[in-house]
Parts: structure tokens; sequence; C-alpha cells
């Protein structure tokens, strides 16, 4: 009787001590689930650097043209264009198409390839051709869209420019700005700390005097490179201080008229701030004379996407 009693007390504790494992295990799975969703929450919460650049939704895709260019193809997308520090870039809405872009701007070696001549001060195959006015910029695009059996965009007896043509042509510069901000709203698309644009461009801080090969620094967050500094990039509009008033929303092609077209992105021998995404700046388009600095400015090429949704 002695050692019944006793296994049944043995058997009592045993029950008991499960019920406590199981009630245990019960509050410790709860534990658990409430630290994993706290965990969550806080991650939810954390905010992203201001100075990281952020992607929007609408993947851009890289190809190469017949001729081997190496083109991204940028989503369509509204994005806020301007400056609010500059007089001549007012901050406004903006709705650009997609349209394909120069994943680096012309190289001396593509601009020979297409036109026969290298008219660039500082040689070098991979270097930004420069030393080329906005109307031999214009006369690339018409040959390199004929070489590639498209229509080309430019009339070389007035510059107009047939936006509706299949070829190449100079990026409006809402499509410059559109490309160069890549979804980001600060004054460069890695932030506002000017401190970090020698990871990203030549400017005069590091160039050491000259253009360097375009690829060498890290692109935007769409692949792009080169999109600040090096050289100036010619865009096909028109320069007007008083343009963003006036603009109109949907794809916005620039004043009608003017005696200078705008560039883009600063430039070897320029300051950071003339680097940075909402900045203009305008040169005559027929400005040639090596002695005032010409050896500053250069181009890339856009091109329509068959089918791209237009703004309403």
């Amino acid at each position: 009787m002695k050692y019944g009693r006793t296994i049944e007390h043995i058997n009592v504790r045993l029950k008991i001590a499960n019920r406590i494992l199981r009630i245990m295990k019960h509050y410790l799975m709860r534990a658990f689930l409430l630290l994993a969703a706290l965990a969550l929450l806080q991650g939810c919460k954390r905010k992203v650097p201001n100075d990281a650049a952020k992607t929007p939704n609408g993947a851009p895709s890289e190809s190469k043209t017949e001729s081997g260019v190496e083109m991204v193809q940028l989503p369509g997308g509204r994005f806020t264009m301007g400056d609010e520090n500059e007089v001549d870039a007012k901050p406004h809405e903006v709705f650009v198409s997609s349209f394909y872009i120069d994943k680096y701007p012309v190289t001396q070696e593509e601009y020979k390839r297409v036109m026969g001549e290298d008219p660039s001060r500082w040689k070098g195959n991979k270097n930004p051709v420069e030393q080329v006015s906005w109307s031999k910029a214009a006369r690339y695009c018409n040959a390199r869209s004929r070489l590639e059996g498209l229509q080309p965009c430019y009339d070389l007896n007035t510059w107009e420019c047939a936006f509706d043509a299949n070829g190449y042509r100079l990026p409006a510069e809402a499509e410059w700005e559109y490309a160069c901000r890549a979804g980001t709203k600060t004054k460069y698309f890695f932030g506002n700390d000017p401190s970090k644009l020698q990871n990203y461009a030549w400017f005069d801080k590091n160039s050491g005097t000259k253009p360097r090969p375009v690829g060498q620094k890290l692109p935007n967050p769409w692949g792009l490179y080169d999109m600040y500094g090096n050289v100036w990039e010619w865009c096909n509009d028109f320069y007007k201080v008083d343009y963003y008033q006036e603009s109109p929303e949907g794809n916005p092609k620039g004043p009608k008229t003017g005696d200078n077209k705008v560039v883009r992105g600063g430039a070897w021998k320029f300051s950071a701030e003339s680097c940075r995404s909402g900045y203009r700046y305008n040169e005559d388009p027929a400005y040639s004379d090596v002695c005032f600095g010409y050896d500053i400015y250069g181009f890339r090429c856009v091109r329509n996407v068959p089918g791209a949704i237009q703004p309403k």
C-alpha cells in the first residue's frame, strides 16, 4: 500500500508538472508572437535615411540599339520639377511619358562612328565628346537615326524637332530632370549632402581639370551614369527664365523660340552646386569658340517608346 500511494503521488506530481509545462508553453508562444509583432512595428516605423535614393514603381529596363549603344527605358510618371532656391526653377508638377535614354553621355568613339570625326579637345575613346554645339548634337541624332532605319527628328533648315518621329533626339528639359532625379526629391539623387558628390560625378574638386571617361563613377538609381558633372548636357528646349510658370503639365517641350538652349548636369570644372538635379544653365546653340570653354558641353540621346501613355 505504501508503494502504491508513492506511485500515485508521483503520477499526480507528473500531471501537475505537465500542466505547468503546457501553460508555460502557451505563454511563451504568446510572448514570442508579441515580440515578433513589436519588431515588425519597429521596422515599419524605421525611416529611410534622407540621403537614400529611392526608385518608384515601374522599374527601368536596359537594352542595346542595333548599333550597340546601351540605353535605358524609363517608366512614365509624375514628378516635381525645379529647385526652390533658383529664381528660374519654380517647383511644379510634371508628367513625362515613357522614353529611352542613353545610359552614358555620347562618347568620342561613338560620335566618330556616326559622324566620321571627333571634335573634342580632350581626346579619349571613352571620354564624353565635347566641343559640340547644339546643332552638331542634333545632326548626330539624325545621322544615328538614319543608320538604324529610323525617322530623323530634326529639320536641319529650321532646327525644329518632330517629337512624334521614332528617331533619336535631344531630351526635353523635363525628360532630362526626370531621368536624373530617378524618383528622388532631394537636391541630388543621392540626398542633400554635396560631400557625397565625388562618388557620382567629375566636377571641379576631383576632375583634375579635365573631363574623364564615362561610367567610372556610381550611377543614379535608374542606372544612368554621369548625369552629374563631366560635361554639361544639351537639352532640346530653348531657355526662358520664367518658362516654368507657363509650362504645360504633360510632356513640356520648352518655349517655341529663344536665343539659348538649356544645358543640364554641371561639368568637370564647375562646382557641386551646379550639379544639383534642378539647376538650370543655358548656352548659345551655335557657340563654338574653344577659348570660351566650349569643351564643357556634351550630350546624350533619347527616343520615344512606341505606344507610350500620353498625359491627359
